[in-house]
């Protein structure tokens, strides 16, 4: 499962849809950061995807999360967050 839409539903009720927009706008700042270091070719550190994968959990990435949990190939990383975002942003057009 791509995205956990019921994760992302039970987020923005929780928070509230302009608290959940800026949630979603910081944590695809900073994940778009990390990901640019794997599409670099550069090495992430286990804290970066320690955080991404917490970030991913918290906003519904359900298949990134996990993803990160079992050290997926980097590139794989990559394609997965491009997937998953692109998902998640057009569902909320």
């Amino acid at each position: 499962m791509l995205i956990d839409w019921a994760r992302v539903r039970e987020l923005r009720d929780e928070i509230g849809g302009d608290s959940f927009s800026d949630v979603v706008a910081l944590f695809l700042e900073e994940s778009d950061a990390v990901i640019a270091r794997i599409d670099a070719g550069e090495t992430v550190t286990g804290a970066e995807l320690h955080f991404l994968r917490g970030a991913a959990l918290n906003l519904g990435f359900a298949d990134l999360a996990e993803s990160c949990r079992d050290g997926t190939d980097p590139a794989a990383l990559a394609t997965l967050y491009a997937q998953s975002k692109a998902a998640l942003v057009a569902e909320a057009v």
